[in-house]
């Protein structure tokens, strides 16, 4: 196959692990299929960065014209949360001409400044995903998925999302058996499914101030086929029911229910992925009580029953 350019574009305080990780899995795919990825790094002006760690990055080269990438990959950081008018400049005229337009983290804020995802699918890291939605309304953001592909356009979460999302394009391009080398060699997991939940249930949820209500959210997590209506929660926390409700939704955004329904389903989705255990055992330990309830639940939330889970993102036996 033809050589491809991978061109990393890099700026001041930019993330260097947005930079590092991905690159290391495409000149893995290089080193492993000598001739198959020519990876080459630039910023602006050809001159060295500084990325929000500290570390120095010393280009190969300025951003220049003709674009000559296959694939273009932003990275993001820090630099993101003002972006240099510049270089969303060059974006906008030059991004449209990759082949493969790649941002990691907050590098999706950079491309949607350029006009590149208007009317696209796309997520950032979590804590991003609202002011993306929120300063690019043309945006389809969605803040689940570890990464998300729209065409040409892939965008990823944060920081070691972006080597997933690599090992997933070099599996696109050259196959599982490569991707699957690299990932043993850089002792990451081979493969996280891009539609992998970017954070736990305790994340997505903030952490309750007082300590009756932290304990209730530990006991839902570690105990999800118990009895988790409000008022065996609320006797838990020594509340009423009502003060319970109340009081959990105030300090961690989110109601009991909602918090009981996340819980249930990452529990489930792991046991899938990662277990060979039946339908009817893991619906039973993630608290569904039945298939049946479970295949509801998986359903709504992801648009597929839990077999069919299993079968698309359970990764195949190592050999």
């Amino acid at each position: 196959m033809a050589q491809r350019t991978v061109l990393f574009v890099l700026f001041d305080a930019v993330q260097s692990l947005d930079v590092t990780g991905p690159l290391e899995v495409f000149m893995g795919a290089e080193q492993h299929a000598p001739g198959t990825y020519r990876i080459r790094t630039a910023s602006l002006d050809g001159a060295p960065v500084r990325t929000s760690s500290g570390l120095t990055l010393v280009p190969d080269r300025a951003l220049g014209d003709p674009l000559d990438a296959h694939t273009l990959v932003v990275p993001g950081g820090q630099g993101t949360r003002s972006p240099d008018p510049a270089l969303v400049g060059w974006l906008r005229e030059h991004g449209p001409r990759a082949e493969r337009l790649v941002s990691v983290c907050t590098g999706a804020i950079l491309l949607a400044a350029a006009g590149l995802l208007d009317g696209r699918r796309a997520t950032t890291h979590w804590a991003y995903c609202d002011k993306l939605a929120r300063e690019h309304p043309d945006v389809e953001v969605d803040p689940d998925p570890i990464y998300v592909r729209d065409g040409h356009v892939a965008t990823s979460a944060g920081v070691t999302s972006g080597i997933d999302l690599a090992l997933a394009l070099v599996e696109e391009d050259l196959g599982r058996e490569v991707a699957l080398g690299i990932a043993r060699h850089l002792v990451v997991f081979l493969r996280r499914p891009g539609n992998q939940a970017q954070f736990s249930a305790q994340l997505a949820a903030q952490t309750a101030q007082r300590e009756p209500l932290r304990d209730v959210q530990r006991w839902i997590t570690e105990h999800p086929d118990a009895d988790l209506t409000v008022e065996s929660l609320a006797t838990r926390a020594s509340l009423s029911p009502r003060h319970f409700a109340r009081a959990f939704q105030t300090e961690t955004g989110m109601t009991p229910g909602r918090y009981v329904d996340r819980v249930r389903l990452e529990h489930a989705r792991r046991l899938l992925e990662d277990t060979s255990d039946g339908i009817e055992e893991i619906s039973r330990a993630s608290g569904y009580g039945t298939p049946e309830a479970m295949r509801r639940a998986f359903v709504k939330a992801l648009g597929a029953a839990p077999a069919e889970y299993r079968r698309r993102f359970r990764p195949a036996p190592a050999r």
